[in-house]
């Protein structure tokens, strides 16, 4: 059987790979020790001329299944890894070998277990309960369901103090022009039976305090997903003579991070009221404004972040009367480069730039608070650095030199 690829953009590099070798028997040549999330399949973390690839073995038609979902998942705009291709006729010394899906690894993402590896402790479980609730939404609200959600199947990237969680098992999902409640309902559930079930497993391994009531955390996980849900797409009805409230609603869900990109308006035969729901709904708000100032690409509540400190800027140079993208590109030059640029080499692979810019923020305010007065963002930075980031394990494999 001669060997098979099919690849999205296909890296000529990824014939190089020991495919007539099982995955579990590659040696450090080919894999990088990045993290790896529990999974039924082997798994291998390789990296190639500076791209990093996750090659999973699996059955022939789930690989291509999956394949194709996550293809249109990244076509959708949803957060889930990115396929890179399939790989048959794999055959070794004791014959045929396994199909292997090909994902390209999210940068900067870690795996539940290494987060609370890393120190992560019971009092950001509801930053990561919001971050699989707004994923899951995403999810539904584009008529995906996954039918295997649990803290396993996603890699979650630092975002601003918070979380975002993208998908990273499609072998279960399933794509339809939209979802019946009980299809959404039955995810949740399957959310809160797996969660529950991981909570305690890190609790039985001493990862996570053994006072966490993982009750709780499940029953937190329903009642966010279900206030959200009902926010993005619930109906709302007040007289005509409150016609403000439709400008509210949307501004109430842009302080969410989502953009309203089509409402229905219905009035009753009178005329005296009307009904409000939205139709199409997209994360991304802060996004999209931040990526239109700036041309900055980062997670919604990092932009959130970073466009607070730009309206801070606006304020202390006393700009707002200037043009809001000169402005913009004013902060860029003079505070945010400068500032991630002072990361030593050695150590860019231990945060983002925006996450690291986002906790030297938080480092300013702490020693401004220490010392009674403003300390200056550079001092902080030099600071944050030496003593903070400098003890942060990497979150990345740096690209190898050339």
């Amino acid at each position: 059987m001669a060997l098979r690829i099919v690849a999205n953009r296909p890296d000529p590099a990824l014939l190089t790979l020991p495919w007539s070798t099982p995955l579990e028997e590659w040696t450090d040549d080919h894999v990088v020790p990045l993290p790896r999330g529990l999974s039924r399949h082997v798994v291998r973390i390789v990296r190639l001329r500076g791209r990093t690839y996750a090659v999973k073995e699996t059955v022939e038609e789930i690989a291509f299944r999956e394949y194709r979902l996550l293809r249109d998942l990244q076509r959708l705009g949803l957060p889930a890894v990115v396929p890179q291709g399939v790989v048959t006729g794999r055959t070794g010394p004791d014959g045929e070998l396994p199909t292997a899906l090909l994902t390209e690894h999210l940068s900067f993402s870690l795996p539940y277990r290494s987060l609370f590896a890393h120190g992560m402790s019971a009092e950001n479980l509801p930053s990561l309960v919001d971050a699989i609730v707004v994923l899951l939404v995403r999810l539904h609200l584009a008529g995906f369901y996954w039918g295997d959600v649990s803290l396993s199947n996603v890699l979650f990237r630092r975002a601003a103090g918070d979380f975002a969680a993208y998908l990273v098992d499609a072998e279960t999902g399933e794509l339809r022009d939209e979802l019946s409640d009980g299809m959404r309902h039955h995810d949740v559930t399957i959310a809160t039976e797996n969660v529950f079930a991981e909570l305690l497993d890190l609790q039985a391994g001493q990862a996570l305090d053994a006072s966490v009531a993982a009750h709780d955390v499940i029953e937190l996980l329903e009642q966010r997903y279900e206030a959200l849900w009902g926010e993005l797409t619930g109906v709302e009805e007040f007289g005509s003579d409150e016609m403000w409230r439709i400008e509210q609603r949307v501004e109430r869900l842009n302080d969410l991070g989502f953009d309203v990109d089509e409402l229905e308006i219905v009035t009753d035969y009178d005329g005296d009221t009307v009904r409000i729901q939205p139709k199409v709904v997209e994360l991304g708000h802060h996004c999209r404004e931040l990526q239109s100032l700036t041309g900055l690409n980062v997670e919604e509540s990092q932009a959130r972040r970073l466009l607070n400190d730009i309206a801070s800027f606006t304020a202390h140079f006393d700009l707002g009367r200037e043009d809001r993208q000169l402005v913009a590109h004013r902060w860029l030059t003079e505070v945010y480069e400068p500032i991630t640029a002072m990361v030593p080499p050695e150590a860019r692979g231990r945060l983002e730039p925006a996450e690291m810019f986002h906790e030297v923020l938080v480092h300013v305010w702490y020693l401004s608070e220490r010392a009674g007065h403003q300390v200056p963002i550079q001092d902080a930075a030099r600071d944050y650095i030496e003593h903070h980031l400098s003890r942060r394990p990497d979150e990345v494999v740096a690209a190898p030199e050339e």
